[in-house]
């Protein structure tokens, strides 16, 4: 087997898809931070945040939607061990800069897997959601920048963007 391989642990011997055995890793604390934005129309942020969006509050759907993603990760990446999350937090903020929104999300776990897939699921979930809210006024909004801000702990230790960038 190749070098390359060999660093590649979702791979068997042979080459072939494989989950992790994280049976014999220390059980430690581990936090990930992830990020994504969706920029929109202005007329549509203003809509968001002035409480006039047809399917209702944009943001407080979001946030569940991203809870909710955290906590089925591993029914969506097939090779993401489930995990007994801690903690999620998924906040959303305004940013007519942009013009659109950024979605910071936050989880946590005490195990002995990383939590960095839940982190960025549940940031691309919140993101979609947005969309999919806003989609009848505004279909050209985009989803941009999910990236993981943050890790910490395990045996790789921290991590964070802009250090190793």
């Amino acid at each position: 087997m190749s070098n390359e391989r060999q660093n590649l642990t979702h791979l068997d011997a042979e080459g072939r898809a494989s989950m992790v055995d994280v049976g014999d890793k220390a059980v430690t604390h581990r936090t990930a931070e992830a990020r994504a934005r969706v920029r929109m129309a202005p007329e549509t942020l203003a809509a968001i945040t002035e409480g006039r969006m047809p399917k209702g509050d944009v943001f407080a759907v979001a946030r569940i939607a991203g809870i909710q993603a955290a906590k089925r990760c591993s029914d969506l990446i097939p090779l993401c061990h489930p995990l007994p999350l801690t903690s999620v937090s998924v906040d959303i903020e305004a940013d007519v800069s942009l013009p659109g929104v950024t979605i910071s999300t936050r989880c946590r776990v005490t195990g002995q897997t990383g939590i960095e897939m839940e982190a960025l699921t549940a940031a691309s979930v919140a993101a979609l959601t947005i969309y999919d809210m806003c989609k009848a006024i505004d279909r050209g909004m985009s989803i941009e920048g999910v990236e993981l801000v943050s890790k910490e702990g395990g045996a790789s230790g921290d991590w964070r963007r802009g250090d190793s960038c």
